[in-house]
């Protein structure tokens, strides 16, 4: 179980600050709408040796300690890197949004991609929304990654609407037998293709992360760097 502090952004009012434990972590992974496209990731990552999910979407278990609110985590090595996801979680005020990055080590991630998600930290953002405050825009959202290396050149890492993700209450139904997200449980729900090739984040280099609401004209924002720590055997 991991304690987390949130400020909660209703649309209109004032913001209710939040502290929430979460005993359950979920990664959603392959969680696209376009069949062929999940097919044509999986036989491009099958050409450099991971192996393809059993099932799509496929829900990875992820201890709720690796969920991280730090400015900077520490990671092993210089082969890891970031991907922007929507996090929904269940809480005392109803299901909340906010943005997160299912940081993952892409060296283990090629003999195994649940080893990949349990080894790097899960980082996430402050501010919340109140999911049904979006849901019935939820396909408007855009979400914006950005790659900043320790001297300061930035790179759109990836960018795009969550419309080509299924939502959250597809996932939900897939998910659990009732259709919704369980107590205490938080859900990674899936990322954007990437930009040109994937980053390999060396110490000092910063992931930026954005969700937008065109509708109601606001965003969430989170920013973490990296730590590499020094692989020795």
């Amino acid at each position: 179980m991991t304690t987390l502090s949130f400020n909660v952004l209703p649309a209109d009012g004032a913001a209710t600050p939040l502290t929430l434990d979460i005993d359950t972590l979920v990664i959603a992974g392959w969680a696209g709408r376009d069949a062929h496209a999940i097919q044509h990731h999986i036989d491009e990552l099958a050409a450099l040796g991971v192996a393809p999910p059993s099932s799509t979407p496929l829900f990875y278990r992820v201890s709720a300690e690796q969920l991280s609110q730090a400015e900077t985590v520490d990671v092993l090595g210089t082969h890891t890197s970031g991907e922007i996801e929507c996090v929904l979680f269940a809480s005392p005020l109803g299901t909340l949004l906010t943005i997160g990055s299912d940081h993952t080590d892409r060296k283990a991630e090629a003999y195994g991609v649940a080893v990949s998600k349990q080894v790097c930290p899960k980082p996430l953002g402050r501010d919340a929304w109140r999911y049904e405050d979006v849901a019935h825009h939820w396909d408007q959202l855009t979400m914006l990654a950005t790659l900043v290396t320790a001297n300061g050149e930035t790179r759109t890492y990836q960018s795009g609407a969550v419309d080509g993700l299924l939502s959250p209450p597809d996932l939900w139904q897939r998910y659990t037998e009732n259709g919704t997200l369980p107590p205490g449980s938080a859900m990674y729900s899936g990322t954007l293709a990437v930009q040109g090739a994937m980053a390999a984040m060396e110490s000092g280099d910063a992931f930026e992360l954005e969700l937008h609401d065109p509708v109601l004209n606001r965003s969430l924002r989170a920013r973490y760097a990296i730590r590499a720590l020094p692989v020795v055997a």
